[in-house]
């Protein structure tokens, strides 16, 4: 009799689990929900771009917040080509953004497989000053950049826009990082078969290395194609102005009076089309490199 009063209840288990269940969707559902919230919030100010570059001026400027169109007209983007210098920005943009991701590529990855395995005098003193450019604010660097380009004479030119970004100690880093990650035996048997070391970077290593030369290209080419503060120290000839600059003069009212926020904002918004669509098709590769990079550290 004992015995049978002192079991526990069938149901009781069940019930703990049902309500276990219950806290879990519930915590899931309010984590979804937060995570939906802020999401909104973040693609809202891109939602207002977006409506606000199909709008008229007046609209615009009466409902700036809307994101609906009334009524829906393309007469911004038709002034960006015809009234203003779009066309050369564009231009400039992408021939300075092409020729600095080839170099920050090439110039990163060579000076990452050296830290990584070339031993030589100075080489922790080297990386050690590589993480130190990494700490110091871009902005502090301008004046002594201008400096530079004067000296050098190439102040005012295409040379001036492309030289100084070639190499990144960001880029660096992360290439090195990469590299360490790889077996040196990978790397033995073509120098058993006489290749130097610039023919086993190139011909051995670099080829493993697509995840991270992947992540290098896409940020080398976001961050050239947003590059903005280099630029006003660089050139002053309106014929050399990229995107940034000259959405900048735009936004700094060069126009004339008037808020003229569907020119302005349908002008960001081409500006911003090229470094979306690079993230949409090489999304998978990105997000592959940084898991195998994870997973070889």
């Amino acid at each position: 009799m004992t015995a049978l009063t002192d079991r526990p209840p069938v149901a009781a288990a069940p019930a703990h689990r049902d309500r276990r269940g219950a806290r879990t969707l519930a915590t899931r559902i309010l984590g979804y929900a937060t995570l939906l919230f802020f999401g909104l919030v973040f693609l809202y100010p891109f939602v207002i771009q977006l409506g606000n570059s199909f709008k008229t001026e007046p609209d615009a400027a009466a409902n700036p917040l809307s994101p609906i169109p009334d009524p829906l007209t393309v007469a911004g983007f038709e002034r960006i080509f015809a009234g203003t210098n779009f066309p050369l920005w564009l231009g400039n943009s992408l021939l300075v953004t092409v020729l600095v991701t080839l170099g920050r590529v090439f110039f990163d990855s060579l000076a990452g497989y050296a830290l990584a395995r070339l031993r030589f005098r100075g080489r922790s003193g080297l990386f050690a000053a590589v993480i130190a450019v990494m700490a110091v604010p871009g902005v502090v660097l301008l004046i002594p950049k201008f400096l530079v380009l004067n000296q050098l004479g190439i102040y005012n030119s295409y040379a001036g826009l492309v030289v100084p970004l070639l190499a990144d100690a960001a880029g660096v880093f992360i290439m090195k990082q990469f590299f360490e990650s790889i077996p040196v035996s990978m790397e033995e048997a073509a120098r058993i078969d006489g290749a130097g070391v610039f023919r086993t970077y190139w011909s051995v290593v670099l080829p493993m290395a697509r995840p991270a030369l992947i992540t290098l290209t896409i940020l080398s080419f976001q961050g050239s194609w947003n590059e903005f503060p280099h630029s006003l120290v660089s050139v002053q000839d309106p014929d050399l102005f990229t995107l940034p600059r000259g959405l900048a003069d735009l936004v700094s009212g060069s126009l004339g009076k008037g808020t003229q926020y569907p020119l302005k904002l349908g002008a960001a918004l081409l500006a911003t089309i090229p470094v979306a669509v690079l993230f949409v098709i090489f999304q998978r590769y990105f997000v592959r490199g940084a898991n195998e990079g994870a997973e070889k550290g």
